[in-house]
C-alpha cells in the first residue's frame, strides 16, 4: 500500500487560507483519549499556525465518537461558528459495533452540516488496530487532526467567498 510509505498530511498541493477572520468549533471524543488528544493538538496547532486566534476556537468534549454528531449540533445551535471539526477514533473489534458506529457518525455529521449549512468536518479515524490509529494521529502517516483543520479552513473560506 502506498500509505505505508508516506505521511498522509501533505498540504504541498494546496494553499491553506488565513484563518484570522474565522471561528471554529472542535468536538473531541473522549474515548481513545490518547489518539483523540493527539488529533485535537494537531488541529489546534494548524488552526493557530494559519492565524486563528485561540479565543476563536471553541472546544467541547463528548463521551465517544457516536456523540460527535450531537456535540456538533449543540455547538452550532449555541455559537456563531464558520465550521466545526469532529475528532474521534473507532477501532475495529470482533463485533459489528464498529460498522454501526462508523456509519452513524458519518451520516450524522453530514446531516448536521446540511441542517446548519455550515461545514462539519469528519476527522474520525476508523482503523483496524491501535497501531494504525497512532500512525494517523501524529505518527508516520501524519495527523488526521491537522487534515481536518485544513479542511475546515478551506471549506469556511469557500463558503465565505461564495457568499461575498
Amino acid at each position: 500500500m502506498a500509505t505505508q510509505l508516506k505521511s498522509l498530511s501533505d498540504f504541498s498541493h494546496t494553499t491553506i487560507p488565513d484563518g484570522r477572520k474565522y471561528r471554529f468549533g472542535i468536538v473531541t471524543a473522549q474515548w481513545n483519549a490518547e489518539i483523540t488528544g493527539a488529533l485535537y493538538n494537531g488541529a489546534v496547532l494548524l488552526l493557530e499556525k494559519q492565524g486563528v486566534l485561540p479565543e476563536n476556537i471553541i472546544e467541547i468534549t463528548v463521551p465517544g465518537s457516536f456523540e460527535l454528531t450531537s456535540g456538533a449540533d449543540i455547538l452550532l445551535s449555541k455559537k456563531d461558528l464558520d465550521a466545526v471539526i469532529c475528532l474521534g477514533c473507532v477501532i475495529k473489534g470482533e463485533t459489528p459495533h464498529f460498522d454501526f458506529i462508523c456509519n452513524a457518525v458519518a451520516n450524522g455529521i453530514s446531516q448536521v452540516s446540511i441542517k446548519y449549512n455550515k461545514p462539519v468536518v469528519f476527522g474520525v479515524l476508523t482503523t483496524n488496530t491501535l497501531e494504525q490509529a497512532q500512525a494517523r494521529a501524529g505518527g508516520k502517516h501524519g495527523n488526521k487532526g491537522e487534515e481536518a483543520a485544513a479542511t475546515a479552513l478551506l471549506m469556511a473560506d469557500l463558503q465565505k467567498n461564495l457568499n461575498d
